[in-house]
């Protein structure tokens, strides 16, 4: 069975392997978007990775153009329309593609009926609760919000 440190996934901005930041910590990764219905959670993730960053959760967003064309912006336009409309400061992956011939090998794993939960990404903001081990523990339809109180049961039952 693999395990989230078996991947590696580069910043948005470069700067290397994002995966060694994570180690040991619980997980929320994210498929973003900056121009769709959902981009307001951006403004819950950050409040969840403000209140929880300290007790352990990390949360990765993975910019992905897919769906509608809703993340069309370059690296550094990407970071700034995070950070000026919603003052993100979790990190954010190079941008990549959730399903298709080209996923990602995150998301391979991420949706593998071996070690994830299996199927297509349906939208921007789908949601996988990854445990300290690595592994994946739960996935989340785009629409649950940051605040969802499963959601949020989960994360703390798992930190």
């Amino acid at each position: 069975m693999a395990a989230l440190q078996d991947f590696e996934i580069n910043g948005i901005q470069g700067g290397g392997d994002l995966v060694p930041d994570v180690k040991g910590k619980v997980v929320l990764a994210v498929n973003v978007a900056s121009k769709c219905g959902l981009t307001p959670q951006y403004e819950g993730l950050e409040k969840l990775y403000g209140d929880l960053k300290d007790q352990g959760l990390a949360i990765l967003g993975f910019p992905c153009n897919q769906f509608g064309e809703q993340e069309p912006g370059t690296a550094d336009e990407i970071v700034e329309f995070c950070a000026t409309n919603y003052a993100v400061s979790f990190p954010l992956t190079e941008k990549i593609e959730v399903n298709g011939a080209n996923k990602h090998p995150v998301y391979e794993w991420l949706t593998s009926a071996t070690d994830g939960f299996p199927g297509d990404i349906e939208w921007n903001f789908e949601k996988f609760l990854i445990d300290r081990d690595g592994k994946v523990i739960k996935r989340y339809p785009p629409a649950t919000a940051p605040d969802d109180a499963g959601l949020l049961q989960d994360i703390v039952d798992t930190l």
